[in-house]
């Protein structure tokens, strides 16, 4: 028997088929978002089938409460999806009954009442210390230009010497470097200021890209540049760390963010207490920072596995 016959009437299908189309065209979600959505929608529209004993219409849609969408969250549930996959479903269904909504063919207030799975926090994915020195070095950069060389390595080196956020880093101005700076007062999230300590060879680093760098660079402007002289965006950097994760053989964790990781889980491998590396990554709460004695716990069970003789 044909799909839209078993779990749903050619209408709702064909309003199904054109919010998915609208996803990827318009929207321009990846293939693979648009392809979970997809399957989330066909397995709510199955559950609601067996609910309604029957194929599911349009009114159906639109007379959906709450309950009904708790029963198929814990009927997920119970076939094992975890917190991160019914947290992914529920969104696909709340995108689903806004499209209708707006077609004036249903009501999301019901799937927006619902909360969110919690998320189980998941572990910081750190470089070993190799890994990491080898990232920021210089020499291991890929750009033909020496001086966009040099910026890349200087802005790896301040996330991975300092524990900056990529924002942070490219936040900074040619003011910060004035002299021959120690410390670094760094605005992350929230507005929170921190003074952050700059190890001389952050400072070393910088100051080749600045020799080598074709603009100028002093007072309040910015002192990562693009290629045509602009603040340097993001996403260039993250390109440069997926060029260089293929050609140092890193694995897809090795984000420039994983080199924060492996500024605090380092510091705590090396003996810094949980509250002065707080202040360093600057969290609001020590919480969030505690989830790298998990990290370090982990690679310090890895070491047993690998070296103890009754391992």
């Amino acid at each position: 028997m044909n799909e839209l016959l078993i779990i749903g009437h050619p209408e709702l299908m064909t309003e199904r088929q054109n919010w998915l189309g609208a996803l990827a065209q318009e929207r321009r979600l990846s293939a693979k978002t648009v392809e979970a959505y997809e399957r989330d929608t066909r397995q709510f529209l199955t559950f609601l089938t067996g609910h309604l004993s029957g194929p599911a219409r349009l009114g159906d849609i639109e007379a959906l409460r709450p309950a009904d969408l708790r029963g198929f969250l814990a009927a997920r549930r119970k076939d094992g999806a975890g917190a991160r996959t019914l947290g992914r479903g529920l969104a696909g269904l709340r995108s689903f009954l806004r499209y209708l909504e707006r077609r004036g063919l249903a009501n999301a207030a019901g799937a927006s009442a619902i909360r969110s799975p919690k998320q189980p926090k998941s572990l910081p994915k750190p470089l070993s210390d190799t890994d990491a020195l080898e990232v920021v070095t210089e020499g291991a950069q890929l750009a033909e230009e020496p001086w966009i060389a040099a910026r890349n390595s200087a802005v790896l080196t301040l996330l991975y010497g300092c524990g900056l956020r990529i924002a942070e880093a490219l936040d900074l101005t040619g003011n910060d470097f004035a002299g021959t700076p120690t410390a670094l007062r760094i605005t992350g999230k929230g507005g929170k200021t921190r003074v952050v300590p700059l190890i001389s060879a952050a400072n070393d680093v910088v100051n080749r890209y600045r020799g080598l760098c074709p603009y100028h660079i002093d007072g309040d402007a910015p002192l990562f540049r693009g290629a045509r002289g602009g603040k340097l965006q993001p996403g260039i950097i993250q390109r440069e760390m997926q060029k260089l994760r293929g050609a140092l053989g890193l694995p897809d964790t090795a984000t420039p963010h994983a080199l924060r990781h492996s500024f605090a889980t380092h510091l705590l491998a090396g003996g810094g207490d949980l509250r002065t590396i707080q202040e360093l990554l600057g969290h609001a709460s020590l919480s969030t920072t505690q989830v790298y004695t998990g990290v370090d716990s982990t690679r310090l069970l890895e070491i047993y596995d690998r070296a103890h003789p009754r391992a």
